[in-house]
């Protein structure tokens, strides 16, 4: 049986969750990493009750932000409202098989795999579950690593709406839907900013300590 390697909480000493310094406390108390100035904790206060609660409201909005419609365009032939889905319809149908696709992946795909990731890591944070650690480690920084490319629509709106306002001839707005599509990548951006990924490894630690 492998002995347990005592972790660096357990050894009294910090990881900052930015940058990785590990630090000794301040004997003034609270302190800040010493090389990207992050305000040092030993665990994340209330960290999976916090990203429960971002990760339920993202889900509520998930909903709406794919049925409401995304963006209105008005012209001299009338008003028409699109949400994502018909979006990807739409260009599936046109041929644009491969803007279709990315379109789909970055728009609809990601932000739902993200949701089903952070629901994992946080159930098994909750259930202070032991099963492969490395694994959700890898989950969690492929989340943070694709969180902010998944509001494409929303950048495609934005960019059209400040281009195309050529009133009365021609006017797009964003509706409701780029509103609550932008709510819920910002939600689970905190969501899995609020997640203390050294939860993964506490209940890891604390079994082998048993086993020895």
């Amino acid at each position: 049986m492998t002995p347990a390697i005592p972790t660096v909480k357990a050894l009294g000493l910090y990881s900052c969750h930015t940058c990785g310094l590990i630090s000794r406390p301040s004997q003034q108390g609270d302190s800040d990493c010493a090389r990207c100035g992050t305000h040092l904790r030993l665990r994340k206060p209330q960290s999976v009750a916090r990203a429960a609660a971002f990760l339920v409201a993202a889900y509520i909005l998930y909903v709406p932000a794919n049925v409401l419609p995304l963006m209105e365009t008005g012209s001299l032939f009338g008003a028409q409202e699109n949400t994502i889905v018909s979006g990807v319809i739409y260009l599936w149908t046109s041929g644009a098989w491969a803007l279709a696709s990315v379109v789909f992946i970055a728009s609809v795909l990601v932000p739902l795999l993200k949701l089903f990731a952070l629901t994992l890591l946080v159930a098994t944070a909750w259930r202070r579950s032991t099963w492969r650690p490395y694994l959700r480690a890898k989950v969690y920084r492929m989340v943070e690593l694709v969180g902010r490319w998944s509001m494409l629509d929303v950048y495609v709106v934005a960019v059209l709406v400040a281009l195309v306002q050529l009133q009365p001839l021609a006017a797009i707005s964003a509706g409701p839907g780029a509103i609550a599509f932008g709510a819920v990548v910002v939600l689970s951006m905190l969501s899995a900013r609020a997640f203390d990924p050294r939860l993964i490894w506490d209940p890891v630690h604390e079994a082998r300590s048993l086993d020895d």
